[in-house]
């Protein structure tokens, strides 16, 4: 397996504040793995014995209700740490994280995290940075489930992920990954039925694309103003 180059991880917030020497010491200790679409890089529940940096694609973080529901709470770019039970004082991992497109990882024995923590100047400070935003995220979402009408809701979650993962095509916005009408009710807690009578309008009124798995914003402003009404 040919090496990672250092310099490709220099600029990620993570790796900022390190000397190149220490970043190559870090990579060095770490195992590469590529997952294919749709496969589970750990399950919710399990004994967390590595964390993971994420190199390419995106992590679709899924919990499971007390009734067995399956939800989509948030979506993980690359270049974010994921699966860090030990940040969050836990021994098991609190989700299940599927690949949302093939993903390159890399992941280290969480038996290192400490290690990491108080060697690495920058490392602990921005891993709690980044829970700190993903529980942000969070929170915005419980608060607009709370107090948002459905549209308001279905709008904003597609202005976060263009925002996360999106990718500038002919047609607008394309979210970067994968992703159905079903993983979008699964976001918003409402149903398949209402995600797809809402896309199907706003295809018809040219704010956006709606494939099978395929995603295109045309007109984020638009959609930016029904996320406030």
């Amino acid at each position: 397996m040919h090496k990672i180059d250092e310099n490709l991880l220099l600029p990620l917030p993570l790796f900022s504040k390190l000397e190149k020497e220490q970043v190559r010491t870090i990579l060095d200790q770490a195992s590469r793995r590529r997952f294919e679409t749709g496969s589970a890089v750990f399950h919710e529940g399990a004994l967390a014995e590595r964390f993971f940096l994420l190199l390419d694609g995106t992590i679709r973080v899924i919990k499971l209700t007390a009734d067995g529901e399956q939800i989509t709470s948030i979506h993980i770019p690359a270049g974010q740490l994921f699966g860090i039970g030990k940040a969050l004082g836990r021994t098991t991992y609190p989700a299940t994280a599927v690949a949302a497109s093939e993903v390159l990882t890399l992941s280290w024995p969480t038996d290192v995290w400490d290690k990491f923590a108080t060697k690495y100047t920058g490392f602990a400070t921005e891993t709690y940075k980044m829970v700190g935003d993903r529980l942000g995220e969070l929170n915005t979402r419980v608060v607009d489930m709370s107090t948002q009408h459905v549209e308001q809701r279905i709008a904003r979650a597609l202005l976060r992920l263009i925002d996360q993962s999106g990718r500038q095509v002919e047609e607008g916005i394309e979210i970067s990954f994968p992703i159905t009408r079903k993983d979008v009710s699964e976001m918003t807690g409402t149903t398949l039925q209402t995600v797809s009578r809402l896309l199907s309008l706003w295809e018809k009124n040219g704010l956006v694309i709606s494939k099978r798995k395929k995603i295109i914003i045309c007109n984020p402003h638009q959609l930016n103003i029904l996320g406030k009404m």
